[in-house]
């Protein structure tokens, strides 16, 4: 997850056509600094933060909210590499949504978590949205954070961690990465 320093995913505002809310697309310059953002290369960080996204897009299957997935068009029914996708979802899929043959929806977010991890034979599961987030770290189903941290302060918006129940959720940082244009890559294992 990309993030603000005050922890903060998306800015104020989000919504249809402004999925990421305002100044939201921020967090994300570490990984489209330089680019044109519809150009065939609009993912095209260098030096370390080309590692960390290397890594990210090796994943071998996505786990998405409906609220991240439906904004984001449903990556056209391919996140990346033709990785199947299980979007947690209570509701049925609407329109050209359903009919992607890699996306799924379920209503659990263990089940989608299982799911994903079996689909990824062994490889990494990247995880979407701040919702499912929570729901899988509360489920006990996530493993791992990776967070990208970068020096802007949103002072609003949708925070990663809001809401979290009140016990306390041990980590161990695993790596800490400082990638270029100020942010840092931050990879945490969830101690169980």
């Amino acid at each position: 997850m990309s993030m603000s320093l005050d922890g903060f995913i998306a800015g104020p505002n989000e919504g249809p056509g402004n999925g990421l809310g305002d100044g939201g697309d921020r967090p994300h310059e570490w990984v489209f600094r330089g680019a044109e953002p519809d150009g065939p290369h609009a993912a095209n960080p260098e030096g370390v933060n080309r590692e960390v996204f290397d890594e990210v897009m090796s994943t071998g299957a996505v786990v998405a909210g409906r609220g991240t997935f439906e904004p984001a068009g449903g990556w056209s029914g391919d996140h990346h590499d033709g990785v199947p996708i299980f979007v947690l979802s209570r509701r049925e899929p609407v329109g050209e949504l359903d009919r992607w043959p890699r996306v799924t929806y379920l209503s659990d977010v263990t089940a989608a978590m299982t799911r994903a991890k079996e689909a990824a034979g062994g490889g990494n599961v990247l995880v979407h949205g701040a919702a499912v987030a929570q729901l899988a770290l509360a489920a006990g189903v996530l493993d791992e954070l990776e967070l990208h941290v970068v020096p802007v302060l949103f002072g609003q918006g949708r925070r990663l961690f809001e809401g979290l129940d009140p016990e306390q959720i041990e980590l161990e940082r695993t790596r800490v990465l400082e990638g270029e244009g100020g942010v840092t890559h931050m990879h945490y294992r969830v101690r169980r």
